[in-house]
């Protein structure tokens, strides 16, 4: 896009993390004076501070000093609070400020896919990536999984890479601070309550996703769920053309279930794939493999290489992860369940016998919804992290419940209860930010400590 020349620029950088660290490579490179500022200070953030270091990019841990007004424009990292005083103070000083996906799309002209969604967004993102590895279309995964766009649009630079497209997944708090950010498709998976903590309300929430859709034209695509209460009426005026995807036979659509619900048809009754060769389990990811064949066949992917793609595609790392059977208990990482309804569709994958793990950092979820969910399908919850009293006041008289310490020790005593034919499922429905740095953590720590148990 090359909106602007950066060269001799003072940018500062809010935020240290992968995607502040991507935007602090890509405006070095690009000629920019850099300064990245993170409020806090651990041995983590060191060791990247002296990364950016070595590429002669200027750090400040552990608090912002006053050098970050000197700025043209700032790039902030997602994890900044949109109501931080320092954002207040630059806003009245007319300093610019941007997310980082907005920052690194500047400077491609390639094609962009962008997924958005409160549940299935890691699944999605990954299936239409796979779906698009054809010798016409050279795809990229990243943005909020995997590597920062900056990076990707860096390593591009670099090389001198033109045939590209970007797949990236993107979370609300990316889509906070957009001005030129222009994507050629844009899917919308569900909305559903989630990071309460962060927003006002629902309404704030569901617009922020919403910002991705504000530069596309009627060139431009938008996918989204049909079956979704909100977002079904979201988009009547929108200008780019309208594709909906459901899990009721729809002809209109790119891709439909049969009325018998047995196989998946495209829109001229060619036959895409049997349901029973399909390998993700659960309603929802039939969903998301509706989404993501509807962007594959816009981009030219033909149906064989997407119907392939599905029957192949078993699952992503810590989504409904299997992780191992011990002594007839079979253990599942579902540590990227960090909201209360990704915890539903997790419960809806499983018949009964469960196990189940909740807890971490609260969001402002209600857990009360899940209680349908737990009646007949929970043997017991265990509870652990900063949100354990929220989730017994909303669960603790319905189920057998405890509350204990750590993820270790919910683990162990679903190991030292659970009997041959039981689940244990760690679907935390909360964010890791308590005990852990990721969701990606937590879940290889779990996976860790089963494996540990298979062995003792």
């Amino acid at each position: 896009m090359n909106i602007v020349d950066i060269k001799g620029k003072n940018i500062v950088i809010i935020g240290i993390g992968r995607s502040g660290s991507g935007a602090g490579r890509l405006a070095k490179y690009l000629g920019a004076n850099v300064l990245i500022s993170d409020s806090k200070e651990n041995s983590t953030l060191v060791t990247l501070s002296d990364k950016m270091k070595s590429f002669g990019i200027k750090t400040e841990l552990g608090g912002h000093s006053e050098k970050i007004f000197n700025s043209d424009l700032w790039v902030i990292s997602p994890g900044v609070p949109q109501d931080a005083p320092i954002l207040r103070k630059a806003s009245k000083m007319n300093i610019d400020i941007i997310s980082e996906i907005e920052f690194a799309s500047w400077f491609t002209n390639a094609q962009i896919i962008a997924i958005t969604g409160s549940n299935g967004k890691t699944t999605t993102v990954n299936l239409l990536f796979k779906m698009c590895e054809i010798n016409e279309i050279s795809p990229v995964l990243g943005g909020n999984v995997g590597i920062a766009f900056s990076d990707l649009v860096l390593a591009d630079l670099q090389n001198n890479i033109l045939n590209r497209l970007y797949i990236l997944e993107i979370s609300s708090f990316q889509m906070e601070r957009i001005k030129h950010f222009k994507p050629s498709i844009s899917i919308f998976l569900n909305i559903s309550e989630d990071h309460l903590d962060r927003y006002k309300n629902m309404d704030d929430y569901i617009n922020s996703k919403l910002n991705m859709i504000q530069n596309q034209d009627q060139n431009d695509h938008i996918i989204y769920n049909l079956d979704d209460k909100i977002l079904n009426n979201k988009f009547f005026n929108a200008p780019p053309k309208k594709h909906g995807f459901s899990l009721h036979e729809n002809r209109e659509n790119i891709f439909s279930l049969s009325s018998n619900s047995t196989k998946i048809y495209d829109d001229a009754f060619n036959k895409l794939i049997d349901l029973n060769k399909i390998s993700l389990p659960g309603k929802h990811n039939l969903s998301n493999i509706l989404a993501a064949a509807t962007a594959a066949k816009i981009l030219g992917v033909p149906n064989s290489k997407i119907s392939k793609t599905i029957a192949s595609f078993k699952s992503v790392e810590h989504r409904i992860e299997k992780v191992l059977n011990i002594n007839g208990v079979t253990y599942y990482n579902d540590s990227k369940a960090t909201n209360v309804e990704a915890v539903k569709v997790a419960l809806d994958s499983f018949e009964d016998a469960i196990y189940l793990i909740l807890g971490g950092k609260d969001k402002g979820g209600q857990f009360s919804i899940l209680l349908p969910y737990i009646k007949d399908k929970v043997k017991k919850i265990i509870v652990y992290g900063d949100a354990a009293n929220v989730i017994k006041a909303a669960l603790g008289d319905a189920v057998k419940l405890k509350i204990v310490f750590s993820l270790k020790d919910a683990v162990k005593t679903c190991h030292s209860h659970a009997k041959s034919g039981d689940i244990v499922l760690l679907s935390p429905g909360c964010a890791s930010f308590d005990q852990f740095k990721n969701f990606e953590e937590r879940g290889n720590i779990f996976k860790s400590i089963v494996n540990e148990m298979s062995i003792a």
